[in-house]
């Protein structure tokens, strides 16, 4: 996993990486099970220089850091779900329920098929998702009809996952990242966002930041969206490696949102609480990092 933004660390000595070896693989192995199903035979894609970016990529940068990008994924999961025809479209076509880990790894493995893997396999995925939302939509409980074409919701769950999990990756990654680099993040990760369907499509931070002040007046919470956010945040994995990280995770994700958004989910962080949990989420993405090393 890359590690930009942190200065080499000083190197223990051989006797101390040879007694890390395992702690490192048990972490790692728990790690790639939380994205890849095995029972399904499923393994971490490959990066192949033949896709849609290239090792010069930002996005190459970003998607490979497996800290930054799980705060990063729930905190735009959060963003999403308050738009009530996004969070019609889940609630009324997905088994989130039965299976939230589940609909995680299948994002997961859409953003990684669509960064690190072969032009084919990403534009293949993408023709599946397309083909999927093609079969969503209904009505809300008012009446209204939704449909997961719309591409002004494309573009809300577009712009969210984008600017979280940029966010995430200067909090914790890269915090004197460039304003350049970071415009040129969105630009990249446009070409995804057109070929799903949404429009508008961000091409830089500022852009982004207008679509979200703009699709604001449209959010709301209620019954529905307190219970998917319920069964989001208290998803835990049984293994005692990950299961800490995961909470770790979700409360990073909560203070990663804006602060009109946490107020609307009721999870505003005191502002007395942050320096220790940032430290801690911190400290997490490190230990990711160290084990995939």
């Amino acid at each position: 996993m890359p590690t930009a933004g942190y200065p080499n660390a000083s190197r223990p000595n051989g006797a101390a990486q040879r007694l890390a070896q395992p702690i490192k693989r048990a972490i790692a192995q728990q790690v790639v099970g939380l994205f890849n199903d095995r029972a399904k035979g499923e393994r971490p894609v490959p990066r192949r220089t033949d896709g849609l970016f290239g090792p010069q990529a930002i996005a190459w940068r970003i998607h490979g850091d497996v800290g930054a990008m799980m705060v990063g994924g729930i905190s735009s999961l959060m963003l999403q779900m308050l738009h009530p025809k996004v969070l019609a479209g889940v609630w009324d076509h997905s088994n989130f329920r039965q299976d939230m880990q589940g609909r995680l790894r299948r994002t997961a493995r859409f953003i990684a098929t669509t960064t690190y893997g072969s032009r084919e396999d990403a534009e293949a995925i993408i023709a599946r998702i397309n083909k999927i939302h093609a079969r969503v939509g209904g009505t809300l409980p008012n009446g209204e009809p939704y449909s997961a074409t719309d591409p002004d919701l494309l573009a809300w769950v577009h712009v969210t996952e984008t600017t979280s999990f940029l966010s995430a990756w200067v909090r914790y990654a890269e915090p004197f990242m460039s304003g350049p680099d970071q415009d040129r993040y969105f630009a990249e990760m446009a070409q995804i966002g057109t070929a799903l369907g949404a429009s508008p499509v961000p091409r830089s931070k500022a852009e982004a930041q207008r679509l979200i002040t703009q699709m604001r007046p449209a959010l709301r919470v209620d019954a529905r969206t307190r219970e998917i956010a319920d069964i989001l945040l208290n998803q835990r994995s049984p293994d005692p490696l990950v299961a800490p990280m995961q909470a770790l995770a979700t409360q990073a994700a909560m203070d990663l949102m804006p602060v009109w958004a946490q107020r609307m989910h009721k999870v505003e962080t005191p502002l007395f609480a942050k320096p220790a949990l940032r430290a801690g989420a911190f400290g997490i993405a490190n230990t990711l990092r160290w084990a995939f090393t």
